[in-house]
């Protein structure tokens, strides 16, 4: 059995419920009431957890691309300043926690620089989030490491050696593996699902799905191949402005998906080959010796 790792008092790995993660991520568009309701949509539809993404728009937008134009629900602006407005302050992100308490529900984020990791790490979050776009950042893992807390890394646009290099500096201990493809959204071909038992072949620890298809049976399915953790983006309406938001999903769906995947890890069963009492009827009806 592989090593398990505990998100606040939650125990995630092999023979305990899949833990699952509301990504929120910037589908707040900035909005705090916004998040507000998809935290609660989250904690209603049954998942354990919801995370946000942090970032420093100085530190993470290329200098070419500070000055593009382009049109949003601020009018049009540049994307440095589109940055600036979907990025939550302290203000919000103490009452993200406050929230969080408030309803029962695990919140912690991915940050996408080093003072994104020490600002969040302020608030106490249960685990820290590395994003697939940083799985080769090695100052930025470390600074990770330093927390002392549970990491969930992606492993989207990466090769094996790089996800080994990210394991290398990051320790199997308190370290939790994203099987993920980074395309929004994600056409079935390419989820590449057998790469989950392959990571447990590979890593003595808890391997999850970080998903980002349209759709909610293969999420299900990923926890059939073994994923102890899955993440899918949600939203108060894919329609809604912004990138991420056509990959997520709605709060009817939230609701939908965790059935199917209680009903999934119900259904998998232990391997061990046994007569039911719900056969006997039959068994005594129809069976036949010779």
């Amino acid at each position: 059995m592989t090593k398990e790792v505990i998100i606040g008092n939650t125990k995630i790995g092999e023979g305990n419920p899949t833990y699952i993660i509301g990504e929120i991520g910037i589908n707040h568009n900035g909005d705090i009431e916004i998040a507000r309701q998809l935290m609660l949509a989250a904690k209603q539809g049954g998942m354990n957890a919801v995370k946000f993404q942090k970032r420093t728009p100085e530190i993470c937008v290329p200098e070419h691309q500070r000055g593009q134009m382009r049109e949003t629900p601020w009018g049009y602006i540049t994307y440095m300043d589109y940055r600036y407005k979907t990025e939550f302050g302290k203000d919000e992100y103490a009452e993200i926690d406050r929230y969080a308490k408030e309803i029962g529900i695990t919140w912690f984020a991915s940050e996408w620089d080093i003072p994104s990791v020490e600002f969040i790490e302020a608030f106490d979050p249960a685990a820290h989030k590395v994003p697939s776009a940083l799985i080769t950042d090695k100052e930025l893992l470390r600074a990770y490491k330093a927390t002392g807390k549970p990491v969930i890394i992606s492993t989207g646009m990466s090769t094996m050696e790089e996800i080994q290099t990210a394991v290398d500096i990051l320790g199997l201990d308190n370290l939790i593996i994203c099987h993920t493809t980074s395309s929004y959204p994600c056409p079935p071909e390419e989820l590449n699902l057998r790469m989950i038992p392959k990571l447990q072949a590979l890593y003595n620890c808890p391997i999850g799905y970080s998903g980002h298809e349209v759709g909610l049976v293969t999420t299900a399915v990923a926890v059939a191949m073994g994923a102890c953790l899955v993440e899918r983006h949600i939203t108060l309406d894919r329609a809604m402005w912004g990138s991420d938001q056509s990959a997520s999903v709605e709060p009817q769906g939230i609701t939908r998906l965790v059935k199917y995947i209680r009903v999934t890890e119900r259904a998998m069963g232990d391997g061990i080959k046994r007569v039911y009492d719900s056969e006997q009827s039959s068994l005594s009806k129809l069976r036949r010796y010779s």
